[in-house]
């Protein structure tokens, strides 16, 4: 009997421990690398533009600028040659086209860098091998074979 009480209280221990440190670091771990997905796409996208301005030699364009809560004003451009690009914590650098392509393409490296790292930690040994431990460990105490 009081096996059975010691035995239930380790497997209610070992899913507390999956329930409120693992499953909510690696629920944190595919937020961050979603984030930095994100931000390759916009830099991906920034790329796609800037060469296409190059291609085919447009200098000056007019678009429609979202000025918050999808009110959109429409802007007029007269040197497409010169851009500000956010380069992080809120600070923007004026490149000209070959410049922000360097900087796209040094982003572009250290983001998939980051990304790996958290696809690593996500799919890795780190966490969800340390979900499978103590799963077997439970596994153990209820004396329940492995699937």
């Amino acid at each position: 009997m009081d096996e059975d009480i010691s035995r239930k209280r380790k497997v209610q221990r070992y899913e507390e421990f999956v329930d409120k440190r693992l499953k909510p670091d690696l629920v944190k771990a595919i937020a961050e690398r979603d984030k930095v997905f994100h931000k390759q796409k916009m830099f991906l996208d920034l790329k796609k533009n800037i060469e296409n301005l190059e291609n085919n030699g447009i200098t000056n364009l007019r678009s429609m600028v979202n000025l918050g809560s999808e009110v959109y004003m429409q802007a007029e451009v007269p040197d497409t040659r010169h851009i500000f690009v956010d380069i992080g914590l809120g600070f923007h650098v004026e490149f000209t086209w070959s410049e922000a392509l360097q900087f796209i393409s040094v982003r572009e490296a250290r983001l998939a860098r980051q990304i790996e790292e958290y696809t690593q930690l996500i799919a890795n040994i780190k966490i969800k091998a340390q979900i499978k431990l103590v799963c077997e460990g439970i596994r153990e105490l209820l004396q329940i074979r492995a699937e």
